[in-house]
């Protein structure tokens, strides 16, 4: 899409073709004669292509670079120390509630937003694509970013997430259940994290008089990888799963990150030591927002709610449910059905 609407010259470099690879031993010879766009996809097989990229972005009349990958900036650190200032990142999340028909809406919820599970052919072939996906990535991606990990403990605490999924991080428990210490399980977690696999998403604290959990959540990012890892094959096994609403929870509140088009900097939850609670806050400037998330058919505003509009500023209070239509809680709050999200929830400012 990028190079269509760029127009004029444009190559393209898959690092997971061998053919590709290979004209690129000797990169500097492959890139610099080049002009208009450059794609290189699948960048995290070649790190070490950043120092080059620098030294040639800097050159006068330097062609474009559009760098694909799949894992982010902090775990390719050179992209940090050597482009600086030449770089501009975008997070491309899988399919969206905003690419997706709303009639198929249950249908991303089960089978998640990764394209060729989504259009698989048969709920099977959806769940099949993606415990092959599930297998792949961690005999064979997690090793090509250098990563020295056991693909089947990693698999384990991948699953135990999957039950963890939408709770405060306790990684001292978690590393008991594993045999293995608390630094090692979050090393585990910031590389699942770094490659969009887990969403960790972080506390908001301020100076408030009441004490306030300071542990991050964790969702397994995609829910159809979620559903996979706890062998939830179709709709009715999803409804009588204990951890189905932890599932439409995080699904909808990724729906909601990926509609407001919020970075990770402008997203957290809010918790007290007392129970209030706030399942997503997003912040940007002096701007507050709050997103609760309730599978339930009529969500009433609960004393928690209320808490969270006095104590946090909230401009507004959104109750995500699967409902079907929008009315008011309270002043500042309201009931917004998820497949009304993308008429009645407006972009940030």
């Amino acid at each position: 899409m990028v190079a269509d609407t760029r127009g004029g010259a444009v190559h393209w470099f898959d690092l997971e073709n061998p053919r590709d690879l290979a004209s690129l031993d000797q990169p500097m010879l492959a890139l610099e004669r080049l002009s208009g766009l450059v794609v290189l996809d699948e960048i995290q097989r070649r790190p070490d292509l950043f120092p080059l990229l620098r030294v040639l972005v800097d050159r006068p009349r330097a062609p474009r670079y559009l760098v694909l990958g799949s894992a982010s900036p902090d775990l390719l650190r050179q992209t940090s120390e050597s482009l600086a200032g030449r770089v501009v990142y975008h997070q491309v999340g899988g399919l969206s509630l905003d690419e997706v028909s709303p009639s198929r809406t249950d249908a991303l919820w089960l089978r998640g937003g990764m394209p060729l599970s989504f259009t698989a052919r048969s709920t099977r072939a959806s769940f099949e694509w993606r415990e092959a996906f599930v297998r792949t990535f961690l005999e064979r991606d997690i090793p090509q970013l250098g990563l020295s990990l056991p693909a089947a403990t990693l698999e384990r605490f991948w699953a135990m997430l999957a039950h963890w999924h939408g709770q405060s991080w306790n990684g001292s428990e978690l590393g008991r259940s594993l045999g293995v210490s608390d630094h090692t399980v979050r090393r585990w977690l910031d590389v699942l994290a770094a490659t969009f696999m887990v969403r960790v998403l972080p506390p908001f604290f301020e100076n408030l008089s009441k004490r306030q959990v300071k542990a991050p959540k964790v969702y397994v990012a995609d829910s159809g990888l979620l559903h996979a890892l706890l062998g939830i094959r179709s709709r009715g096994e999803l409804e009588r799963h204990p951890k189905v609403g932890a599932s439409w929870e995080g699904f909808a509140l990724e729906a909601v990150v990926a509609h407001l088009g919020a970075t990770p900097r402008e997203v957290f939850y809010w918790r007290t030591q007392a129970g209030a609670e706030l399942d997503l806050l997003v912040t940007r400037g002096r701007q507050r927002r709050g997103f609760e998330f309730k599978r339930a058919d009529a969500p009433t505003l609960t004393a928690s709610m209320r808490v969270a509009i006095q104590d946090l500023g909230l401009d507004s209070l959104d109750v995500i449910y699967p409902g079907a239509s929008t009315y008011s809680l309270a002043s500042r709050a309201r009931a917004v059905p998820l497949s009304r999200l993308l008429d009645d929830v407006r972009a940030l400012g």
